[in-house]
């Protein structure tokens, strides 16, 4: 099988092998959540149509990504690759919008003009579960009104997908630069990725362990990885965190 060359490529294998587990999340109180290609794929889709729909994001658009790593984070990334939106993870550069998972008083800066996106990090959130700054938007309330169906054409293979350091990232950099490229682990294999490693390092092994055909297990700091859980997931290969 050739490798993938992009975003739209890594998405239709997603729906190619539409019930395979992709990725899996373990969280706080007991939380599993685990979605097979078709319904990452779905996520991802709903996310896209959310973007430009609701937010107006055109290709170069620039979301920073004010999150850790979760599945929800995995879900914003690659829905604004597909409409050719950055991610940026300098989190004191000026953006178009910005993405929290946390309730915090900010002081308004008049100089920046940006969009507030509040993600709920439960599964079961149906909404943000606080009181929303005024003019935010909550993407737990939002996202599921949005087509299961992204219909748009697909960003550009060669576009900027990350921006961090001053550096940019393509489809093709992170495949390359990420900590699963030339690792020796069987092929496709379901990694163990805790959530306590930095959110670059966390979407470049997503990416490339997705591209081999894999499965992400992506595990929040509080989690015990017990031998139960690696036996369970059936876990061949992990990440240092």
């Amino acid at each position: 099988m050739a490798p993938l060359q992009s975003i739209a490529e890594l998405l239709e294998s997603f729906r190619s092998a539409a019930g395979a587990p992709r990725l899996i999340w373990y969280g706080p109180d007991h939380e599993r959540v685990e979605l097979s290609g078709r319904v990452l794929e779905n996520w991802v889709a709903k996310t896209s149509n959310m973007l430009v729909e609701e937010l107006d994001a055109v290709p170069g658009t620039v979301v920073a990504a004010d999150v850790p790593p979760h599945w929800k984070s995995l879900v914003w990334a690659l829905g604004g690759w597909q409409v050719g939106a950055v991610t940026l993870l300098d989190g004191g550069s000026p953006a178009d919008l910005r993405l929290t998972m946390e309730a915090r008083e900010e002081t308004p800066d008049p100089g920046r003009d940006e969009l507030r996106v509040f993600v709920a990090p439960g599964a079961l959130d149906m909404r943000w579960p606080g009181i929303l700054p005024d003019g935010a938007v909550d993407y737990a309330a939002t996202v599921r009104s949005y087509g299961d169906v992204y219909l748009d054409e697909p960003a550009d293979g060669k576009a900027e997908l990350v921006r961090t350091g001053g550096a940019g990232y393509t489809f093709t950099d992170l495949l390359d630069s990420g900590p699963v490229a030339g690792a020796d682990a069987p092929s496709p294999g379901v990694w163990l990725v805790p959530a306590s490693l930095p959110l670059m390092t966390v979407l470049s092994a997503a990416v490339g362990i997705w591209a081999d055909g894999g499965t992400v297990v992506l595990v929040h700091p509080s989690v015990e990885v017990t031998e139960r859980l690696v036996a369970g997931e059936r876990i061949t290969a992990r990440l240092d965190g």
